[in-house]
């Protein structure tokens, strides 16, 4: 068998199954969506990225007044059902809003968002990150 006829097991050519596994992990599974959003603690992190622009575990911990485990958890969560991207910078890691994500997600999103703004725990989150100012000091996450 030359390499341009390579099948799986199951008779799938290779080239076939990969393209369809990139097509699979680059949409955003509704069954993964909506559980990732039936938690505070992730709506509650999933609003401070989205009022913001990046955003740090260490930011999140102070504005939520959260552990570190449990804020790390959530926002791990969103980036695993690809609402959430993250970025190293030296020693800081930034969350943003995935730009990848699907048009029906972003939707879903920006509502959701949107609908939390008129929330007394959102609001207060959001006014104590916008106190912070970890970045100025040089501060790490720990």
């Amino acid at each position: 068998m030359d390499k341009g006829s390579a099948v799986l097991h199951n008779g799938i050519p290779l080239v076939v199954y990969a393209i369809y596994s990139i097509f699979q992990y680059m949409n955003i599974d509704p069954d993964q969506v909506f559980p990732a959003l039936a938690n505070t603690t992730r709506l509650r992190c999933l609003y401070l990225v989205a009022s913001n622009d990046d955003v740090c575990v260490c930011e999140v911990v102070e504005a939520l007044g959260i552990t570190q485990p449990r804020a790390s958890k959530a926002l791990n969560a969103l980036k695993g059902v690809g609402l959430l991207s993250v970025h190293r910078d030296a020693n800081w890691n930034y969350f943003s809003l995935d730009n990848a994500m699907p048009e029906w997600t972003a939707a879903l999103i920006a509502a959701t968002v949107n609908g939390l703004g008129s929330s007394r725990t959102h609001v207060t989150d959001q006014k104590r990150f916008k106190r912070l100012n970890l970045r100025g000091t040089g501060a790490t996450c720990s």
